[in-house]
Protein backbone atom coordinates (compact mmCIF):
# COMPACT_ATOMS: atom_id res chain seq x y z
CA UNK A 1 0.00 0.00 0.00
CA UNK A 2 1.90 3.42 -1.02
CA UNK A 3 0.86 6.22 1.50
CA UNK A 4 -0.01 9.85 -0.91
CA UNK A 5 -0.99 13.04 1.00
CA UNK A 6 -2.22 14.95 -1.72
CA UNK A 7 -2.17 19.02 -1.30
CA UNK A 8 -5.00 20.98 -2.81
CA UNK A 9 -6.84 24.13 -2.37
CA UNK A 10 -10.29 23.10 -3.53
CA UNK A 11 -11.86 19.46 -3.63
CA UNK A 12 -15.46 18.10 -4.40
CA UNK A 13 -17.50 18.32 -2.91
CA UNK A 14 -16.72 21.14 -0.58
CA UNK A 15 -15.51 23.47 -2.19
CA UNK A 16 -14.95 24.09 -6.00
CA UNK A 17 -14.28 26.99 -8.38
CA UNK A 18 -12.54 24.76 -11.45
CA UNK A 19 -11.71 21.69 -12.73
CA UNK A 20 -9.06 20.79 -10.31
CA UNK A 21 -11.41 20.61 -7.47
CA UNK A 22 -12.95 17.80 -9.28
CA UNK A 23 -9.63 15.90 -9.50
CA UNK A 24 -8.86 15.80 -6.27
CA UNK A 25 -12.04 14.73 -4.93
CA UNK A 26 -11.77 11.95 -7.17
CA UNK A 27 -7.92 10.91 -6.65
CA UNK A 28 -8.54 9.18 -3.81
CA UNK A 29 -11.42 6.59 -4.41
CA UNK A 30 -9.95 6.31 -7.91
CA UNK A 31 -6.37 5.13 -6.63
CA UNK A 32 -7.28 2.82 -3.67
CA UNK A 33 -8.43 -0.17 -5.90
CA UNK A 34 -4.70 0.29 -7.21
CA UNK A 35 -3.45 0.07 -3.59
CA UNK A 36 -2.70 3.69 -2.95
CA UNK A 37 -3.89 5.59 0.18
CA UNK A 38 -4.62 8.89 -0.43
CA UNK A 39 -5.52 11.08 2.20
CA UNK A 40 -6.29 14.93 1.65
CA UNK A 41 -4.81 18.22 3.12
CA UNK A 42 -7.55 21.28 2.15
CA UNK A 43 -7.79 24.84 3.67
CA UNK A 44 -10.17 25.41 6.32
CA UNK A 45 -12.37 27.77 4.69
CA UNK A 46 -15.60 28.40 6.12
CA UNK A 47 -17.48 26.43 3.80
CA UNK A 48 -15.00 23.35 4.33
CA UNK A 49 -15.25 23.74 8.34
CA UNK A 50 -19.36 23.81 7.86
CA UNK A 51 -19.89 20.98 5.21
CA UNK A 52 -17.13 17.97 7.07
CA UNK A 53 -19.35 18.30 10.33
CA UNK A 54 -17.67 15.95 13.02
CA UNK A 55 -14.18 16.50 13.08
CA UNK A 56 -11.54 15.26 15.31
CA UNK A 57 -8.45 17.70 15.58
CA UNK A 58 -5.10 15.49 15.18
CA UNK A 59 -2.66 18.35 15.46
CA UNK A 60 -2.03 22.24 16.83
CA UNK A 61 0.69 24.35 15.02
CA UNK A 62 1.63 27.24 17.06
CA UNK A 63 2.84 29.53 14.89
CA UNK A 64 1.29 29.40 11.33
CA UNK A 65 2.04 32.84 9.08
CA UNK A 66 0.52 34.52 12.00
CA UNK A 67 -1.30 32.96 13.60
CA UNK A 68 -2.26 29.66 15.36
CA UNK A 69 -3.72 26.65 13.82
CA UNK A 70 -5.07 22.99 13.92
CA UNK A 71 -5.67 20.50 11.86
CA UNK A 72 -8.93 18.72 11.89
CA UNK A 73 -9.95 15.08 10.71
CA UNK A 74 -12.74 14.68 8.82
CA UNK A 75 -13.93 12.04 5.65
CA UNK A 76 -13.66 12.34 2.49
CA UNK A 77 -16.47 9.97 1.19
CA UNK A 78 -14.50 6.41 2.20
CA UNK A 79 -10.96 8.51 2.52
CA UNK A 80 -9.54 10.29 5.22
CA UNK A 81 -9.74 14.51 4.95
CA UNK A 82 -7.62 16.59 6.63
CA UNK A 83 -8.44 20.45 7.11
CA UNK A 84 -5.88 22.95 7.96
CA UNK A 85 -8.12 25.48 10.02
CA UNK A 86 -6.38 28.68 10.30
CA UNK A 87 -8.78 31.40 10.97
CA UNK A 88 -6.62 34.65 10.50
CA UNK A 89 -5.49 32.86 6.87
CA UNK A 90 -8.93 31.05 5.45
CA UNK A 91 -11.98 32.46 8.01
CA UNK A 92 -13.47 34.83 5.85
CA UNK A 93 -16.34 35.68 3.76
CA UNK A 94 -15.46 35.44 -0.12
CA UNK A 95 -13.95 32.78 -2.31
CA UNK A 96 -10.91 30.93 -2.27
CA UNK A 97 -8.73 32.74 -3.48
CA UNK A 98 -10.26 36.40 -3.85
CA UNK A 99 -12.78 38.71 -1.82
CA UNK A 100 -16.37 39.20 -2.22
CA UNK A 101 -15.40 41.82 -5.11
CA UNK A 102 -13.47 39.44 -6.34
CA UNK A 103 -10.22 41.08 -5.55
CA UNK A 104 -6.95 38.25 -4.80
CA UNK A 105 -6.58 38.61 -1.13
CA UNK A 106 -3.31 40.23 -0.35
CA UNK A 107 -2.48 37.28 2.12
CA UNK A 108 -2.53 34.84 -0.71
CA UNK A 109 1.13 34.09 -0.57
CA UNK A 110 1.13 33.28 3.22
CA UNK A 111 -2.37 31.64 2.94
CA UNK A 112 -1.33 29.10 0.60
CA UNK A 113 2.38 28.98 1.89
CA UNK A 114 0.63 28.03 5.57
CA UNK A 115 -0.66 25.44 3.11
CA UNK A 116 2.28 23.93 1.85
CA UNK A 117 4.35 24.29 5.23
CA UNK A 118 1.41 22.19 6.89
CA UNK A 119 1.59 19.26 4.49
CA UNK A 120 5.60 19.16 4.57
CA UNK A 121 5.07 18.88 8.41
CA UNK A 122 2.35 15.99 8.08
CA UNK A 123 5.24 14.79 5.66
CA UNK A 124 8.53 14.90 7.69
CA UNK A 125 6.83 14.52 10.91
CA UNK A 126 3.73 12.17 10.30
CA UNK A 127 0.23 12.50 11.61
CA UNK A 128 -1.84 10.03 13.97
CA UNK A 129 1.26 7.55 13.24
CA UNK A 130 0.87 7.51 9.40
CA UNK A 131 3.71 8.67 7.49
CA UNK A 132 3.21 9.73 3.67
CA UNK A 133 5.91 8.24 1.34
CA UNK A 134 4.76 10.42 -1.43
CA UNK A 135 3.74 14.47 -1.06
CA UNK A 136 1.30 15.37 -4.11
CA UNK A 137 1.13 18.85 -4.64
CA UNK A 138 -1.60 20.51 -7.14
CA UNK A 139 -1.02 23.77 -8.86
CA UNK A 140 0.79 26.80 -7.30
CA UNK A 141 -0.99 26.72 -3.82
CA UNK A 142 1.31 23.74 -2.81
CA UNK A 143 4.05 25.23 -4.78
CA UNK A 144 6.29 26.15 -1.78
CA UNK A 145 5.37 22.44 -0.14
CA UNK A 146 8.49 20.17 -1.79
CA UNK A 147 11.07 23.41 -0.75
CA UNK A 148 9.47 23.58 2.45
CA UNK A 149 10.17 19.55 2.80
CA UNK A 150 13.76 19.72 1.69
CA UNK A 151 14.47 22.69 4.57
CA UNK A 152 12.59 20.12 7.05
CA UNK A 153 15.59 17.65 5.95
CA UNK A 154 12.70 15.21 4.83
CA UNK A 155 12.92 15.38 1.08
CA UNK A 156 15.32 11.88 1.20
CA UNK A 157 12.41 10.32 2.48
CA UNK A 158 9.42 11.79 1.33
CA UNK A 159 8.97 12.01 -2.37
CA UNK A 160 7.18 15.09 -4.46
CA UNK A 161 5.31 15.55 -7.36
CA UNK A 162 4.11 18.98 -8.60
CA UNK A 163 1.08 18.59 -10.98
CA UNK A 164 0.07 20.98 -13.09
CA UNK A 165 -3.72 21.98 -13.90
CA UNK A 166 -3.21 25.24 -15.78
CA UNK A 167 0.44 27.02 -15.93
CA UNK A 168 -1.30 30.39 -16.22
CA UNK A 169 -1.61 30.67 -12.41
CA UNK A 170 1.73 30.43 -11.04
CA UNK A 171 1.32 32.77 -7.08
CA UNK A 172 3.38 35.25 -7.82
CA UNK A 173 4.36 37.52 -5.42
CA UNK A 174 7.29 40.09 -4.36
CA UNK A 175 11.19 39.30 -3.75
CA UNK A 176 10.12 40.83 -0.22
CA UNK A 177 8.42 38.47 1.18
CA UNK A 178 10.87 36.14 1.06
CA UNK A 179 11.72 36.37 4.90
CA UNK A 180 7.64 36.36 5.62
CA UNK A 181 7.57 33.03 3.60
CA UNK A 182 10.14 31.49 5.31
CA UNK A 183 11.71 30.80 2.18
CA UNK A 184 15.80 30.05 1.92
CA UNK A 185 17.62 32.89 0.16
CA UNK A 186 20.00 30.68 -1.32
CA UNK A 187 17.24 29.75 -3.46
CA UNK A 188 16.05 33.37 -4.88
CA UNK A 189 17.89 32.90 -7.93
CA UNK A 190 17.18 31.70 -11.36
CA UNK A 191 17.92 27.98 -10.66
CA UNK A 192 15.88 28.33 -8.03
CA UNK A 193 12.37 29.96 -7.13
CA UNK A 194 12.98 33.37 -8.50
CA UNK A 195 11.02 34.49 -11.55
CA UNK A 196 11.93 38.04 -13.26
CA UNK A 197 13.24 39.23 -9.85
CA UNK A 198 9.91 38.18 -8.11
CA UNK A 199 8.95 34.80 -5.94
CA UNK A 200 6.82 32.24 -8.05
CA UNK A 201 5.31 29.66 -6.15
CA UNK A 202 4.32 27.32 -9.12
CA UNK A 203 8.36 27.50 -10.45
CA UNK A 204 9.25 26.40 -6.67
CA UNK A 205 7.03 23.34 -7.17
CA UNK A 206 8.46 22.62 -10.18
CA UNK A 207 12.26 23.34 -9.13
CA UNK A 208 12.38 21.37 -6.08
CA UNK A 209 9.45 18.32 -6.21
CA UNK A 210 11.23 15.24 -7.34
CA UNK A 211 8.94 14.58 -10.72
CA UNK A 212 6.46 16.77 -12.57
CA UNK A 213 3.08 15.97 -13.60
CA UNK A 214 0.43 17.67 -15.78
CA UNK A 215 -3.32 16.53 -17.08
CA UNK A 216 -2.77 15.39 -20.45
CA UNK A 217 -0.10 14.42 -22.90
CA UNK A 218 0.11 16.89 -25.71
CA UNK A 219 -0.37 19.92 -22.40
CA UNK A 220 2.75 18.34 -21.37
CA UNK A 221 4.14 18.91 -25.27
CA UNK A 222 2.62 22.22 -25.51
CA UNK A 223 4.41 23.04 -21.49
CA UNK A 224 7.44 23.09 -23.38
CA UNK A 225 7.20 25.49 -26.32
CA UNK A 226 7.38 29.72 -25.51
CA UNK A 227 4.05 29.47 -26.33
CA UNK A 228 2.22 27.82 -23.98
CA UNK A 229 5.20 27.62 -21.26
CA UNK A 230 4.50 31.15 -19.90
CA UNK A 231 7.80 31.71 -18.98
CA UNK A 232 8.21 27.99 -17.56
CA UNK A 233 9.24 26.37 -20.94
CA UNK A 234 13.02 26.74 -20.29
CA UNK A 235 12.67 24.90 -16.90
CA UNK A 236 10.25 22.28 -18.32
CA UNK A 237 12.46 21.22 -21.23
CA UNK A 238 15.34 20.80 -18.83
CA UNK A 239 13.09 18.19 -16.71
CA UNK A 240 11.56 16.44 -19.44
CA UNK A 241 12.60 13.35 -18.34
CA UNK A 242 10.59 14.19 -14.76
CA UNK A 243 7.49 15.18 -16.66
CA UNK A 244 4.46 12.91 -17.45
CA UNK A 245 0.90 14.02 -18.93
CA UNK A 246 -1.64 11.87 -17.45
CA UNK A 247 -4.95 12.33 -18.81
CA UNK A 248 -8.02 13.88 -16.38
CA UNK A 249 -11.35 11.79 -15.91
CA UNK A 250 -14.42 12.15 -14.80
CA UNK A 251 -16.37 10.26 -12.01
CA UNK A 252 -18.48 8.02 -14.14
CA UNK A 253 -21.37 7.67 -11.25
CA UNK A 254 -21.64 10.93 -10.57
CA UNK A 255 -21.74 12.21 -14.49
CA UNK A 256 -24.19 9.38 -15.69
CA UNK A 257 -26.81 10.34 -18.67
CA UNK A 258 -29.95 10.02 -17.71
CA UNK A 259 -30.37 7.42 -20.81
CA UNK A 260 -29.09 4.46 -21.65
CA UNK A 261 -28.80 5.01 -25.80
CA UNK A 262 -28.85 7.89 -28.32
CA UNK A 263 -32.34 7.68 -29.01
CA UNK A 264 -32.80 8.50 -25.16
CA UNK A 265 -31.66 12.16 -25.50
CA UNK A 266 -34.95 13.10 -27.48
CA UNK A 267 -37.24 13.99 -24.80
CA UNK A 268 -33.97 15.96 -22.79
CA UNK A 269 -33.94 18.28 -26.10
CA UNK A 270 -37.14 18.83 -26.27
CA UNK A 271 -37.18 19.80 -22.50
CA UNK A 272 -34.16 21.89 -22.96
CA UNK A 273 -35.54 23.86 -26.59
CA UNK A 274 -38.47 24.47 -24.21
CA UNK A 275 -37.16 25.94 -21.09
CA UNK A 276 -35.60 28.33 -22.72
CA UNK A 277 -37.97 28.78 -25.53
CA UNK A 278 -36.33 28.21 -28.57
CA UNK A 279 -37.84 27.93 -31.91
CA UNK A 280 -38.56 24.61 -33.46
CA UNK A 281 -34.96 24.89 -35.69
CA UNK A 282 -33.87 21.67 -37.89
CA UNK A 283 -30.36 22.09 -37.02
CA UNK A 284 -28.31 20.87 -33.85
CA UNK A 285 -28.91 22.58 -30.63
CA UNK A 286 -25.38 23.38 -29.05
CA UNK A 287 -24.62 24.11 -25.22
CA UNK A 288 -21.47 25.91 -23.65
CA UNK A 289 -20.68 25.48 -20.27
CA UNK A 290 -17.70 27.94 -19.42
CA UNK A 291 -15.94 30.78 -17.87
CA UNK A 292 -16.09 33.68 -20.17
CA UNK A 293 -12.62 34.36 -21.09
CA UNK A 294 -10.35 34.78 -23.74
CA UNK A 295 -8.55 31.45 -23.08
CA UNK A 296 -11.96 29.96 -23.73
CA UNK A 297 -11.95 31.24 -27.00
CA UNK A 298 -15.51 32.56 -26.80
CA UNK A 299 -14.28 36.16 -28.39
CA UNK A 300 -13.91 33.83 -31.88
CA UNK A 301 -16.89 32.12 -30.76
CA UNK A 302 -19.01 35.80 -31.22
CA UNK A 303 -18.09 35.81 -34.51
CA UNK A 304 -18.36 32.01 -35.91
CA UNK A 305 -21.68 31.79 -34.57
CA UNK A 306 -23.47 33.13 -37.09
CA UNK A 307 -22.33 30.44 -39.41
CA UNK A 308 -24.54 28.21 -36.87
CA UNK A 309 -27.48 29.92 -36.56
CA UNK A 310 -27.94 30.88 -40.24
CA UNK A 311 -28.66 27.10 -41.06
CA UNK A 312 -30.44 26.46 -38.01
CA UNK A 313 -28.47 25.58 -35.21
CA UNK A 314 -29.30 26.94 -31.91
CA UNK A 315 -26.96 28.11 -28.49
CA UNK A 316 -27.48 27.62 -25.02
CA UNK A 317 -24.53 28.87 -22.63
CA UNK A 318 -24.55 28.65 -19.52
CA UNK A 319 -21.21 31.00 -17.48
CA UNK A 320 -19.97 33.78 -16.24
CA UNK A 321 -16.20 36.12 -16.04
CA UNK A 322 -15.25 38.81 -18.24
CA UNK A 323 -17.79 41.51 -18.02
CA UNK A 324 -17.77 42.39 -21.60
CA UNK A 325 -18.13 38.81 -23.10
CA UNK A 326 -21.54 38.43 -20.49
CA UNK A 327 -22.46 41.38 -21.77
CA UNK A 328 -21.71 40.73 -25.29
CA UNK A 329 -23.41 36.96 -25.40
CA UNK A 330 -26.19 38.71 -23.55
CA UNK A 331 -26.88 41.18 -26.65
CA UNK A 332 -26.82 38.32 -29.14
CA UNK A 333 -29.41 36.87 -26.99
CA UNK A 334 -31.79 39.55 -27.18
CA UNK A 335 -31.05 39.79 -31.08
CA UNK A 336 -31.13 36.15 -31.94
CA UNK A 337 -33.86 33.89 -31.66
CA UNK A 338 -31.66 31.02 -31.77
CA UNK A 339 -29.39 32.17 -28.65
CA UNK A 340 -30.00 31.85 -24.76
CA UNK A 341 -27.63 33.06 -22.52
CA UNK A 342 -27.66 32.78 -18.88
CA UNK A 343 -25.00 34.62 -16.68
CA UNK A 344 -23.65 32.61 -13.67
CA UNK A 345 -23.12 29.09 -12.88
CA UNK A 346 -26.33 26.12 -11.79
CA UNK A 347 -24.72 22.53 -11.37
CA UNK A 348 -28.41 21.28 -11.88
CA UNK A 349 -29.19 23.74 -15.25
CA UNK A 350 -25.56 22.38 -16.58
CA UNK A 351 -26.36 18.99 -16.70
CA UNK A 352 -29.54 19.47 -18.23
CA UNK A 353 -28.32 21.58 -20.90
CA UNK A 354 -25.49 18.18 -21.28
CA UNK A 355 -28.12 16.13 -21.67
CA UNK A 356 -30.33 18.00 -23.81
CA UNK A 357 -27.59 19.36 -25.71
CA UNK A 358 -26.51 17.68 -29.40
CA UNK A 359 -23.44 19.22 -29.23
CA UNK A 360 -20.80 21.11 -26.69
CA UNK A 361 -19.01 23.83 -27.75
CA UNK A 362 -15.19 23.89 -26.35
CA UNK A 363 -13.16 26.48 -28.02
CA UNK A 364 -10.18 27.09 -26.06
CA UNK A 365 -7.21 29.00 -27.02
CA UNK A 366 -5.24 26.49 -24.62
CA UNK A 367 -7.10 23.50 -22.33
CA UNK A 368 -4.64 21.81 -19.92
CA UNK A 369 -7.10 19.00 -20.15
CA UNK A 370 -10.80 19.84 -19.83
CA UNK A 371 -13.51 18.33 -18.30
CA UNK A 372 -16.20 19.33 -20.09
CA UNK A 373 -15.69 17.76 -23.22
CA UNK A 374 -15.79 14.68 -21.49
CA UNK A 375 -19.13 14.55 -19.86
CA UNK A 376 -19.69 15.94 -23.46
CA UNK A 377 -18.95 12.60 -24.30
CA UNK A 378 -20.34 10.25 -21.75
CA UNK A 379 -23.91 12.06 -22.77
CA UNK A 380 -23.05 11.60 -26.30
CA UNK A 381 -23.61 15.61 -26.62
CA UNK A 382 -20.61 15.76 -29.44
CA UNK A 383 -17.88 17.81 -28.58
CA UNK A 384 -16.41 20.83 -30.79
CA UNK A 385 -12.97 21.24 -29.70
CA UNK A 386 -10.05 23.36 -30.59
CA UNK A 387 -6.86 21.37 -31.43
CA UNK A 388 -5.02 21.79 -28.13
CA UNK A 389 -4.31 20.04 -24.72
CA UNK A 390 -6.91 17.39 -23.41
CA UNK A 391 -8.79 18.47 -26.48
CA UNK A 392 -6.50 16.51 -28.69
CA UNK A 393 -6.05 13.77 -27.04
CA UNK A 394 -9.85 12.98 -25.76
CA UNK A 395 -11.92 13.77 -28.91
CA UNK A 396 -11.66 11.64 -32.39
CA UNK A 397 -12.04 14.11 -35.18
CA UNK A 398 -14.73 13.19 -37.89
CA UNK A 399 -12.60 13.52 -40.15
CA UNK A 400 -12.72 11.54 -43.37
CA UNK A 401 -10.56 9.17 -41.74
CA UNK A 402 -12.35 8.72 -38.78
CA UNK A 403 -15.63 9.11 -40.32
CA UNK A 404 -14.74 5.75 -42.47
CA UNK A 405 -13.43 3.89 -39.71
CA UNK A 406 -16.03 4.34 -37.90
CA UNK A 407 -14.72 5.68 -35.00
CA UNK A 408 -15.30 9.57 -34.68
CA UNK A 409 -16.52 11.23 -31.62
CA UNK A 410 -17.05 14.92 -32.49
CA UNK A 411 -14.89 17.67 -34.02
CA UNK A 412 -11.45 19.31 -34.00
CA UNK A 413 -10.69 22.25 -35.22
CA UNK A 414 -7.52 24.36 -36.27
CA UNK A 415 -5.82 26.91 -36.23
CA UNK A 416 -7.80 28.34 -33.93
CA UNK A 417 -9.77 31.74 -35.44
CA UNK A 418 -13.46 32.40 -35.97
CA UNK A 419 -12.64 31.39 -39.68
CA UNK A 420 -11.99 27.68 -38.36
CA UNK A 421 -14.46 27.57 -35.64
CA UNK A 422 -17.24 28.53 -38.39
CA UNK A 423 -16.12 25.95 -40.76
CA UNK A 424 -16.17 23.28 -37.96
CA UNK A 425 -19.85 24.51 -36.99
CA UNK A 426 -21.29 23.97 -40.84
CA UNK A 427 -19.75 20.37 -40.64
CA UNK A 428 -21.66 20.30 -37.31
CA UNK A 429 -24.50 21.47 -39.08
CA UNK A 430 -23.77 18.73 -42.05
CA UNK A 431 -23.00 16.10 -39.76
CA UNK A 432 -26.20 16.17 -37.54
CA UNK A 433 -28.27 16.08 -40.54
CA UNK A 434 -26.96 13.20 -41.73
CA UNK A 435 -28.66 10.77 -38.87
CA UNK A 436 -26.93 7.26 -39.40
CA UNK A 437 -23.28 9.06 -38.97
CA UNK A 438 -24.81 11.22 -36.86
CA UNK A 439 -26.23 8.35 -34.64
CA UNK A 440 -22.99 6.14 -35.11
CA UNK A 441 -20.89 9.46 -33.86
CA UNK A 442 -23.12 9.63 -30.77
CA UNK A 443 -22.78 5.91 -30.10
CA UNK A 444 -19.46 5.92 -29.95
CA UNK A 445 -18.94 9.13 -27.77
CA UNK A 446 -20.99 7.39 -25.04
CA UNK A 447 -18.75 4.51 -25.20
CA UNK A 448 -15.76 6.56 -24.92
CA UNK A 449 -13.16 5.26 -21.74
CA UNK A 450 -13.21 8.74 -19.65
CA UNK A 451 -13.13 7.32 -16.35
CA UNK A 452 -10.43 6.82 -14.33
CA UNK A 453 -9.41 3.56 -14.68
CA UNK A 454 -6.17 4.06 -16.62
CA UNK A 455 -5.13 7.10 -15.21
CA UNK A 456 -5.29 5.81 -11.71
CA UNK A 457 -3.22 3.00 -12.83
CA UNK A 458 -0.70 5.73 -14.39
CA UNK A 459 -1.02 6.90 -11.40
CA UNK A 460 0.09 4.47 -9.01
CA UNK A 461 2.96 3.33 -10.89
CA UNK A 462 4.21 6.48 -11.27
CA UNK A 463 4.06 6.60 -7.36
CA UNK A 464 5.48 2.88 -6.96
CA UNK A 465 8.41 4.31 -8.86
CA UNK A 466 8.84 7.59 -6.58
CA UNK A 467 9.30 5.63 -3.07
CA UNK A 468 12.06 6.28 -1.08
CA UNK A 469 14.09 3.43 0.32
CA UNK A 470 16.00 4.99 3.53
Amino acid sequence: MTRVLSVASECVPLIKTGGLADIAGALPGALAPHGVEMRTLLPGYPAVMKAIGRKRKVADLDDLFGGFARVYRGNLGKNVLYVLDAPHLFDREGGPYSDPQGRDWRDNPERFAALSSAAAMICADGIEGWFPQIMHCHDWQSGFAPLYLRELGAGDRVASLMTIHNIAFQGICQSNMIDTLGLPRSGFNEKGYEFWNNISALKAGLVYADKLSTVSPTYASELMTPEFGMGLDGLLRERQEDLVGVLNGIDDDLWTPPYATPAGKAKHRAALRAEFDLPDWPGPVCVLVSRLTEQKGLDILLQALPALLDRGGQLVLLGSGDRELERAFLAFAQSHAGVATTIGYDEALARRMIAGGDAILVPSRFEPCGLTQLYGLRFGTLPVVALTGGLADTVINASPAGLAAGCATGIQFHPLNAQSLAQALMSLVKLHADRPVWKRMMKNAMASPVGWEHSAATYAALYAEMVKTV
